[in-house]
Order: structure tokens, then sequence, then C-alpha cells
């Protein structure tokens, strides 16, 4: 027998439709205040960094960062424009290129991670206990979001001030 959709469930579904961009709001305009550039920058350099070589195809950062490819374009545009990127020519297939990031790329992506980590803990940690926190990630991996995954980022990015954080195994940015 099928179960009905409940009021509970209903009501569940449309906080997890609209927490996310607002929270995501939130840090986008703290981001800002301190005079960085948009999150999608970081989440960029980040998978840039923790590939190996620094460097990954434009489809590979794509899916990496699960945005449009249209938007992966325009964003490595600005990232190469900015000289936090550059474009390589893929020397087995001439047609292919790859994209690496520079060490202003490391240096931004390290510098960002002090206001991107208060404003996780702004909007995130101040508001739940750890035990909350917890308790979240387990419910949100039951509708098949992958928090363990998610903690092992966390410690890594807060290393990354210090060294670049290790490959993640093909784990989303977010």
């Amino acid at each position: 027998m099928k179960r009905k959709l409940s009021t509970e469930a209903t009501a569940a579904w449309i906080r997890l439709m609209r927490v996310p961009s607002r929270v995501l709001d939130c840090v986008e305009q703290d981001l800002k205040k301190a005079g960085y550039p948009p999150l999608a920058w970081y989440d960029a350099l980040l998978e840039l960094s923790r590939a190996p070589s620094g460097e990954l195809r434009p489809v590979e950062l794509e899916r990496q960062m699960l945005i449009p490819q249209y938007s992966t374009s325009r964003l490595i545009d600005k990232l190469v424009d900015e000289g936090l990127a550059a474009r390589r020519e893929c020397k087995i297939d001439k047609r292919g290129q790859f994209v690496e990031i520079t060490e202003a790329g490391r240096e931004l992506q390290k510098r960002m991670w002090s206001a991107y980590s208060a404003a996780i803990e702004k909007h995130v940690g101040s508001k739940l206990s750890d035990a909350e926190a917890a308790r979240l990630c387990g419910l949100l991996d039951r509708l098949g979001c992958s928090c363990a995954d998610a903690k092992g980022e966390a410690k890594a990015e807060a290393k990354s001030e210090t060294k670049p954080a290790p490959p993640r195994d093909g784990v989303p940015a977010r």
C-alpha cells in the first residue's frame, strides 16, 4: 500500500528547497562584503587545487561543481582573465584542453577560506549544535546527500590554509 504524501513531508520539502538558496545568498553577501568574488570562484579554485597537478578538463570541473556547461565556460573565462587559472592544450588530444590553477588562484582560494568559513559558522554553525548538525547530516544522507564526505571536506578545507587539500575522488563541492 502506497503512503499518501503528508503535510509534514510537504513542509519539509518546501524548507529543503528554500533554505539552501537563502543560506547561500547570505554566504555570498558575506564574501562580497569581505571584498571577495562569488562562491563559484572559490569552488572552482578549490576543485582545481585538489586535482592532480592542479588541473582538470573543463568537463571534469563542470561535473565536480554541478553547474551547467555554459556557466562553467563563463566561469573559466573569468578565472583566466583574472590570472587565477590558465588554459593548457592537451598534449595527447590537441583538441582538448585543461584548466590549471595558478599560484595567484591558490592564494585567493586560501584567503577566501577565512571569510567563507566564518560565513558558514555565522549562518549554519552558530544556529546548530554539533549534535544537531550531525543529526541534520544523517537526515540529508537518507535523502541521498553525502554529509559524511562533506565532513571530511570541511576538515580538508580548514587545513588548506596551510597546504593544498587532497583530491576528493569525485565528491561534489556542495
